[in-house]
């Protein structure tokens, strides 16, 4: 039978317990995106909070490109002395951190007009209806790169390993889409070809990093909408990243803000579960693949997180509202109080003046 709260390895990291913090937009950077002591202290409560692997709010990988205020940058060296005091701090607490590094593009309404965005073509991002520019392969190198030298800032700054954002219709999952996807070069088309922009940025990160350092990739499971990227597209993704040697992979969703009323709608031929949104497709995929596998969204009860535990093939559990409203949540769980979260779920967290609970910890 196995646990929530027992040693497991991921990559080559090795973790108390089968929690993870998903990466949560905190709004709490200066505004270009250093640390502040306010955020140190949200993720030194997470620490002491007994999350096993905490996952960062995502870091622009290019100084131009923040699609949101208050985000964490690791586009130059300037970051890593910062982040070492980050990492160094988590680890006091014998809990491990990666960075999700990431380019989010046009799913933003922030600073439109000031700079340039890119996109893989002409098609405006659904939800904010912003247009991006179709990206040259020079651009598409440039992007490249910068992911690759936010893999080796992270590493030198001591994040155990990094998270690559695939997700959410920022710019590589809009790369993996047909519905975003346009291109008639090597990068549009047959799912090969729209899945070779992923594919560059890890295996360039991975000459870089070292064959040890942990790299996990975070995928949408399905765009949930007609023409869009597909369930079993996104199981081939999953099983050629294995191949090449990601090591593990975080499964959510294109559905923020809307998931919890979709529950009971199937996609693809599965179902949007109430307790974990994302359930189903993670356990698919858990079974397509040998690498790990955390799943994501609606989770908020240790019972049903066991459950799913030994039901299936997933082996790590990513939480992000509710450790707004308790950062000690999970040393509660692990300290035999097993009540539900405080979270109601109300996604009023994200304020101008930085993202939190504003129900329980006004």
């Amino acid at each position: 039978m196995k646990k929530l709260f027992e040693k497991t390895q991921l990559g080559n990291m090795t973790l108390k317990n089968r929690f993870v913090r998903s990466a949560t937009w905190e709004n709490r950077t200066t505004k270009d995106g250093h640390m502040t002591d306010e955020l140190y202290k949200v993720y030194e409560e997470l620490a002491k909070g007994e999350v096993g692997l905490i996952v960062t709010g995502y870091a622009n990988v290019v100084k131009e490109e923040q699609p949101n205020p208050g985000m964490m940058g690791i586009y130059n060296d300037s970051f890593i002395d910062e982040y070492k005091k980050l990492t160094d701090l988590v680890h006091e607490y014998d809990s491990k951190i990666l960075m999700q590094i990431a380019y989010g593009g046009t799913k933003t309404t922030y600073n439109l007009g000031e700079r340039v965005i890119f996109a893989p073509s002409e098609v405006a991002e659904r939800g904010t209806n912003t247009l991006g520019k179709p990206m040259t392969k020079d651009e598409i190198d440039y992007i490249v790169n910068a992911f690759v030298e936010a893999g080796r800032r992270s590493m030198e700054a001591g994040f155990d390993g990094v998270e690559i954002h695939g997700a959410h219709t920022y710019l590589i999952n809009q790369f993996l889409s047909p519905y975003y996807n346009k291109r008639e070069d090597e990068y549009g088309g047959s799912l090969e070809n729209r899945m070779r922009f992923l594919m560059e940025i890890y295996s360039k990160m991975r000459e870089k990093v070292g064959h040890d350092y942990p790299i996990l990739v975070k995928l949408t499971a399905s765009e949930f909408f007609e023409g869009g990227l597909t369930f079993e597209e996104t199981r081939i993704i999953c099983k050629k990243l294995e191949e090449i040697g990601v090591d593990g992979i975080e499964i959510s969703g294109n559905i923020h803000g809307k998931a919890k009323s979709m529950v009971g709608q199937s996609f693809d031929g599965y179902e949007i579960k109430q307790e974990g949104y994302f359930l189903e497709y993670g356990n698919v995929i858990s079974k397509d693949i040998n690498i790990p596998v955390i799943t994501v969204g609606g989770l908020k009860d240790i019972n049903n997180i066991d459950n799913i535990l030994n039901e299936t093939n997933i082996d790590y559990f990513a939480i992000s509202r509710p450790l707004l409203t308790e950062p000690n949540l999970i040393k509660r769980w692990k300290d035999g109080d097993e009540k539900q979260v405080k979270c109601v779920r109300c996604s009023k967290c994200r304020t101008s003046n930085g993202n939190y609970c504003t129900v329980f910890n006004k």
